[in-house]
């Protein structure tokens, strides 16, 4: 086989399955792990994969990789729902409430906005979040900061402040990423930031999540397990993740 076709058929699994090892690209062409080290070089510079231990994972699996919001409103769409109409179940009547920033808790605040809840606060970093909530019998407010245009959530030391003088009654959180070893993740360190103060202040706090979020892991770790209560998702855990909800002793709703 010429070289050209094996970096095609590398890049072809690479986009089928996520990730290739090293040694099972060499069993499979039959190459020295040295050769498939340097395929793997070659491709990464071309922008294809990015290299990880053991092998590589395809460049929009990398951990700094964050999705557009337009692209994140587009996919999963009828999880998302059934997760949010689940998670609409745990909110108070009144009280306060803070819904993070994504495209389930958006999910969330349209449900809300459509109940009658004027005992409700609903206290958002989320500028989408909040146009959701806005003009309906709830309280909302929004907690301000420098907006980024990915999330077009508001991120900064005054965020973080703001919730830090917080204490409410649940916290709705999302995350790009939820693994058993890693915790809950995301790309970016000043999202991270501002989830670990939203996770402090709330008494309790519910994870919406769907499915695909399962074991993977972002850039930057913003709770462990421990810090949640629930989970809210589309379909159970794999056993091992299963038994890391179970010991950490999250309560987990299927939607």
């Amino acid at each position: 086989m010429f070289a050209e076709e094996r970096y095609r058929q590398i890049s072809n699994l690479v986009s089928a399955d996520g990730r290739v090892t090293v040694a099972g690209l060499s069993s499979r062409f039959a190459i020295t792990k040295e050769t498939v080290r340097r395929d793997l070089a070659l491709l990464e510079r071309d922008g294809v994969l990015r290299r990880v231990h053991g092998g590589a994972i395809a460049e929009s699996s990398a951990t700094t990789n964050e999705p557009s919001l337009t692209s994140r409103e587009a996919a999963h769409t009828s999880q998302k729902l059934r997760i949010a109409q689940a998670a609409l179940e745990m909110v108070p009547a009144t009280g306060a409430i803070v819904l993070d920033a994504g495209t389930t808790t958006g999910a969330l605040a349209g449900l809300l906005a459509a109940a009658d809840l004027p005992g409700l606060t609903v206290i958002t970093h989320a500028v989408p979040v909040a146009n959701r909530a806005v003009g309906s019998s709830l309280q909302v407010e929004l907690v301000g900061g420098r907006v980024r245009a990915p999330t077009s959530a508001a991120v900064g030391s005054g965020t973080v402040a703001r919730f830090g003088r917080l204490r409410a009654d649940v916290a709705f959180v999302g995350a790009n990423g939820v693994s058993g070893d890693f915790g809950l993740s995301t790309p970016d360190a000043d999202e991270a930031a501002v989830k670990t103060a939203i996770v402090r202040s709330a008494r309790r706090v519910v994870l919406l999540a769907d499915s695909s979020k399962f074991n993977e892991e972002t850039l930057v770790s913003f709770a462990s397990l421990e810090d949640i209560d629930a989970l809210v998702t589309d379909l159970m855990p794999d056993a091992a993740l299963a038994a890391a909800f179970a010991d950490a002793d999250v309560e987990v709703v299927i939607a």
